[in-house]
């Protein structure tokens, strides 16, 4: 797992995390509003299309009952899709299986009694991928301001 050092100001409202090597997540001290609505403009600003707003956690909190729980997992779960119709055909003409990535998603989620909202993505395979990684990336941190 990389370590990665914050400045000391931004440490006090931003922490970097990579959760089991499968996703990278940023926790950051700001509204969850705040954060759907930088991610939604960080998103429509490159051009991209958001595909669909998956309500993850209203889904789960709605369900529980009838699947025998009585725990709330979030707040606030939701997950964006979208493609990139260029990076997508990049990644796909070198490996068709690149398919199975997209639509690619960056999520943002709220745990009950937390303060901190957390936003991220599914960590890309070696390669062609890291293209799409790192535009993630970048769609994140304009999301939070970073």
């Amino acid at each position: 797992m990389k370590t990665f050092l914050l400045a000391a100001g931004l440490a006090l409202t931003t922490s970097f995390a990579a959760v089991a090597d499968t996703a990278v997540t940023y926790s950051v001290d700001q509204d969850f509003d705040d954060v759907t609505f930088g991610l939604e403009s960080a998103i429509t600003d490159k051009g991209l299309v958001i595909d669909a707003v998956s309500h993850v956690g209203a889904m789960l909190e709605r369900t529980k009952e009838d699947v025998g729980s009585d725990v709330t997992i979030f707040e606030r779960a939701e997950v964006y899709s979208f493609c990139s119709a260029s990076i997508s055909r990049k990644v796909m003409e070198a490996d068709p299986m690149n398919l199975q990535f997209c639509p690619y998603g960056i999520f943002v989620m709220q745990k009950p009694g937390e303060d901190m909202t957390t936003i991220g993505y599914r960590v890309m395979p070696e390669g062609v991928m890291k293209e799409v990684e790192a535009m993630l990336d970048e769609i994140v941190q304009e999301a939070i301001g970073e």
